[in-house]
């Protein structure tokens, strides 16, 4: 008898596997689709109450079925009358890829599985949220001239009932900050509106909410069919997007806003004081606009002002883009935030009320999740946002806010460092040197002890226009792990980019951004795969022309700690054809030589992270030679005047050499075309990501003013006195090439 997959998913067994390459090798257990579960939609809110539907079992209507994940939270589950199961998603204090299994038998086994993508709350699709209609209105309600009804709006088909209540709950962290005590909890604190009707709309008039509950001013609005209980946890629901909670606050509030809130920001100050300074341990931000969105291994857009949407920036007035430090500071967990002006310049909050502020709690959290700092959102909203309302938007004392929250500037900035693959492939390695290099077969790219990380690629044959073999490669396909992290891999397949996570084919038809183990993985709307290790390491990943361009980004820690194609990252081109063996080619090797060095690094069975899970990938790369010694490229391609090609690849290619060499081995002018931009964009790297000097912020002096916000180098400050006053020291300084300023401090 074969096996079987119930309590088995992700094993191989005996005589059959339940692992996600059985299916394209044909090897799964007759029953892996009863038991591996397929589910839709794959994601939601990690605020949970979301029904999702498991595809591939038809289940007894009279099951009573139990949903369990992380094998400790329990929710309920259902059979539709097609025999479909359901379960509800719960409640998480965490975002990412969550296990879940179900049992059938009312909770005593649990042999089916499957994963649950907890999602942060921003970034669920707006649908599956009810709506504050004019949510401003919510968030001031009860200061001057805000007044009158609110609107909630929702999808009433999204909840399978006739009556609905609408709750409220608040977010608090109780216990010490930065202790094994502090924890998290979202409470349920009262009903709304009860007993009614599911219409899609709600309008009402608030007024101070009861008791205790009005001192609750963050939370967020619960909607669920009446037929639940008060607060039940993990039912289905519709949450509104987390708020700060003005509409319900106490008399106090309404009576006298702005001394409510200034209490509140003084004391929030004071607080504030007695905490450890998080600003030490963030990372400083890049100098200049092109810098901030070129290091893409540890900066992202922040997506409350993005220049690619047009600029809206509502909270940093004068910025057209600001981004975000992806990893969250070691420590304390914090963020850092980074906003630049028109002429590409950093915009300081010591200059301007636009500049950015960096945060003592991660927005997006930070692994291992759970409790506070790191809690997705919500521990971000407690210290950084509510804040920012009691101070700078209740109230006139935002000075109070911008002195705990400062701009950091770019004087400890260092860019990474840059090496690309592309066309029939060329290599450009961290140090600058560029070389061709055609092997058939999987081989490291780059590897570093430092953190364990591996980037390895797979190339294959290309082939002419009319289907034949050429004598020229391609990356086929890019494999990588840093320490224990998930394993990631992207290859081509139909001219698609197929992403794999842990063998698995990854989709991004409902979320673009997944926090995963080690890393995060974010896709654009074309295509272009982004890998951001934990260590500020980035790779970065897109489909050209039948084949993979590949970049990968490391920081400065990583110098002297490289081995591989890309060559031993240390300023100095000459030891970049390193041996495993440790010995080293001359820079001005043939191409015949160059040839060795490639086939030298070469993947082995064993330390391969590739998925072979087709008959083709395992008969041509994991039981055939890692390097196919057999394949002889073309190492100098012959440019005949009689050729026709040969005068339309003059026009396309200009002088780039690795377009002319591409278009004669592929004889194909999108190929061409395809590596030149690849080259393009990689020197366009390199250019962006070159040091900028800083000398640091500057101030004014007192009784007097300065001219100029730019603090890089070559830069001048001028310096004017009020009236009545007199300058002594420096009337300008000049940022000069050791990072200091000129001249001496001027005082009035």
């Amino acid at each position: 008898a074969q096996d079987s997959c119930s309590h088995r998913c992700g094993e191989l067994l005996a005589t059959c596997s339940c692992q996600v390459t059985c299916q394209s090798l044909g090897i799964c257990c007759p029953d892996y689709k009863e038991f591996c579960l397929q589910i839709s939609p794959y994601s939601g809110s990690l605020m949970g109450g979301k029904d999702f539907l498991i595809e591939n079992t038809a289940l007894n209507a009279s099951s009573v079925l139990t949903c369990r994940f992380k094998q400790k939270i329990k929710t309920s589950g259902y059979v539709a009358k097609d025999g479909k199961a359901h379960c509800i998603s719960p409640l998480l204090y965490e975002t990412g890829f969550i296990p879940f299994e179900v049992s059938t038998d009312d909770g005593l086994t649990f042999p089916y599985s499957g994963t649950w993508l907890s999602v942060h709350h921003s970034k669920v699709s707006d649908g599956e949220k009810c709506t504050l209609v004019n949510v401003t209105k919510w968030q001031y309600y009860g200061t001057p001239n805000t007044d009158g009804n609110l609107t909630l709006t929702w999808t009433h088909q999204a909840l399978a009932a006739a009556h609905i209540n609408i709750e409220v709950w608040g977010y608090q962290e109780t216990g010490d900050s930065y202790s094994e005590n502090w924890l998290a909890e979202w409470k349920y604190l009262y009903t709304l509106a009860r007993e009614i009707p599911n219409t899609g709309k709600f309008s009402f008039v608030p007024v101070p909410a009861k008791g205790n509950y009005s001192t609750w001013d963050f939370g967020i609005l619960r909607i669920t069919p009446s037929s639940y209980s008060d607060g039940q946890s993990n039912i289905p629901s519709v949450w509104s997007s987390e708020h700060a909670l003005a509409w319900h606050l106490g008399k106090d509030f309404r009576n006298d806003p702005n001394a409510w809130a200034t209490a509140k920001c003084i004391e929030w100050d004071r607080k504030e004081e007695k905490l450890p300074n998080f600003l030490e341990e963030i990372i400083d931000c890049p100098c200049t606009l092109a810098q901030a969105r070129a290091d893409t291994g540890r900066f992202h857009t922040d997506y409350g002002c993005d220049i690619e949407k047009g600029s809206v920036c509502t909270y940093h007035p004068g910025a057209v883009h600001c981004v975000r430090a992806i990893q969250a500071s070691p420590q304390y967990a914090a963020g850092q935030q980074c906003c630049y002006d028109s002429t590409g310049t950093q915009i300081l909050t010591h200059d301007s009320t636009g500049g950015s502020t960096p945060d003592r709690g991660h927005d997006w959290g930070s692994p291992p999740f759970m409790k506070p700092p790191r809690i997705p959102g919500f521990s971000h909203w407690l210290y950084d946002v509510i804040s920012f309302y009691y101070c700078c938007l209740w109230s006139d004392n935002c000075h109070f806010y911008m002195k705990k929250r400062p701009s950091s500037d770019c004087r400890t900035y260092r860019p990474p460092r840059a090496a690309s693959a592309f066309g029939d492939p060329h290599f450009l390695t961290f140090d600058g040197l560029n070389f061709t290099f055609k092997g058939q077969g999987e081989y490291t790219l780059v590897e570093s002890d430092l953190t364990s990380l591996r980037v390895q690629g797979r190339t294959q044959q290309a082939h002419f226009p009319n289907g034949t073999g050429t004598q020229a490669t391609g990356l086929s396909a890019v494999a990588m792990q840093e320490n224990n992290s998930d394993v990631i891999e992207v290859r081509y397949s139909d001219s698609n980019l197929e992403v794999l996570l842990n063998q698995k084919a990854v989709s991004f038809s409902e979320q673009r951004w997944m926090d995963l183990k080690g890393l995060f993985l974010h896709s654009t709307a074309d295509q272009n795969i982004t890998v951001m290790f934990s260590s500020g390491s980035g790779v970065e990943i897109r489909g050209n022309g039948g084949f993979l361009t590949l970049t990968v980004l490391l920081p400065e820690k990583f110098m002297n700690h490289t081995q591989g194609l890309f060559g031993v990252m240390n300023g100095n081109t000459e030891d970049e054809y390193t041996f495993k063996n440790k010995t080293t080619m001359s820079v001005h090797a043939s191409p015949q030589q160059l040839f060795e060095f490639g086939a030298n690094w070469a993947v082995e069975n064993g330390t391969s992270l590739f998925t072979y899970d087709t008959e083709f990938l395992l008969n041509n790369f994991f039981y055939g030679e890692k390097h196919n010694a057999s394949f002889l490229p073309v190492f100098f391609p012959y440019e005949d005047p009689a050729d026709p090609l040969v005068k339309e690849m003059v026009l396309l290619c200009d002088s780039d050499p690795f377009c002319r060499f591409d278009v004669l081995t592929t004889r194909s002018l999108q190929v061409g075309s395809s590596t030149r931009l690849s080259h393009q964009n990689h020197k366009l790297l390199v250019e962006n990501l070159k040091p900028v000097i800083s000398c640091g912020w500057l101030g004014h002096p007192t009784n007097g003013r300065k001219n100029g916000t730019n603090y890089l180098l070559g830069s001048t400050i001028s310096f004017i006195c009020n009236q009545d006053y007199e300058l002594t020291g420096s009337k300008e300084r000049i940022c000069q090439t050791m990072g200091a300023w000129s001249g001496d401090t001027p005082s009035c």
